[in-house]
């Protein structure tokens, strides 16, 4: 294949795999959404020649890689759409690549699984312990937005929320892309008596999210958040609302996410009739992880218009790098603007706090 000087701008946002470093053709995988992608679309594979003369094209029977959804995945070569000669310097050979399947002599540990992932999604997980059988599908379940328990200072020193999100629908078809998420988050007076939990933010939310390129997704939903107060004192946000995430690999295990956001609101707001003047009509959300390393994150919202907004800001550690076996991340988390506490969404604050976090 001749070489191209469109090759950096149409491989830029293809994630970046181990070669030898002897090789001169560096091979880059365009990564599956998941490993059904991988199994019933393929893969594309490109070998550029990043050396000084032509090189022969060599291609690895199999690749190791991981898919958008975080699964580690083992492609196995199909066919070439090369032409076969010599790829010449900054030039690039484009192979495909299929997920390889589970061999039949795999270790007792994967034989024996209830529920082995070489079909994905295609049954329920169960476990049992001493409070019965439990089930669900659960790989159609993955975390959503951060699920921790932060302690800091001020009347409501403890921050804690949970979330997860899950798709009902599994296979390819066009149901496959409908999301539905729930996020809790609720205030902790840790230090006063009886430590009451005067705020909790009630966040349904159901979605579409579809992959449109590589490491691009876009995503159309509806989002409602509510404290669950009365007529009297009840603060609600409905919204619909428009997502782009656009991942960059940036090397030695780091990846950026950058995901503009724009809303509008609609239907009752309770006693917040003026909370487009807080809250904005768009926002962004930017995060720099290493995997099994740090992860920065920060979100900001707000409306130009009013000069009123708010940012958060999230860092993690997994603590299994620290010591031991630990599947939990050391975490912080601060806050400043408008509207951290859903009722309070008209008042200024700056608060941080430290923690433990379940998922980030």
């Amino acid at each position: 294949m001749r070489p191209s000087i469109l090759l950096p701008i149409a491989i830029a946002p293809i994630a970046l795999i181990a070669a030898p470093a002897t090789a001169q053709l560096r091979p880059l995988v365009a990564p599956p959404e998941n490993a059904a992608r991988a199994g019933s679309d393929g893969v594309d594979v490109f070998l550029v020649n990043e050396g000084k003369d032509a090189t022969p094209i060599a291609a690895p029977e199999t690749i190791e890689t991981i898919a958008r959804d975080g699964t580690a995945l083992t492609l196995e070569l199909v066919r070439s759409t090369a032409d076969g000669a010599p790829v010449p310097p900054g030039g690039f050979a484009k192979l495909r690549y299929r997920l390889a399947p589970i061999p039949v002599d795999a270790p007792t540990a994967v034989a024996t699984a209830p529920r082995p992932s070489r079909e994905p999604e295609t049954g329920e997980t169960e476990k049992a312990d001493s409070h019965g059988l439990a089930s669900g599908f659960l790989d159609r379940f993955r975390p959503y937005e951060p699920t921790y328990i932060a302690i800091g200072s001020g009347q409501e020193n403890t921050k804690a929320q949970f979330s997860f999100a899950m798709r009902p629908f599994g296979g390819t078809g066009a149901l496959s892309y409908l999301n539905v998420a729930y996020t809790h988050t609720f205030f902790w007076a840790f230090n006063r008596p009886s430590a009451p939990i005067p705020t909790t933010i009630y966040s349904p939310e159901v979605f579409v999210d579809v992959p449109v390129g590589d490491q691009v997704n876009v995503a159309f939903g509806y989002r409602h958040s509510s404290n669950g107060g009365g007529p009297r004192d009840s603060v609600d946000a409905n919204r619909l609302y428009l997502r782009v995430n656009k991942a960059f690999d940036l090397g030695h295990g780091w990846r950026l996410d950058v995901a503009p956001q724009g809303w509008v609101f609609f239907g009752s707001r309770g006693i917040a009739t003026d909370l487009d003047r807080f809250w904005g009509n768009g926002g962004i959300t930017a995060s720099l992880a290493q995997r099994d390393g740090l992860k920065f994150q920060v979100y900001g919202r707000g409306d130009p218009a009013s000069g009123r907004g708010a940012a958060e800001f999230f860092v993690s550690y997994p603590l299994q790098r620290i010591g031991g076996d630990v599947g939990l991340y050391v975490f912080g988390q601060a806050f400043t603007g408008y509207g951290e506490a859903l009722p309070r969404y008209n008042q200024q604050q700056t608060t941080a706090r430290i923690g433990i976090a379940l998922t980030r």
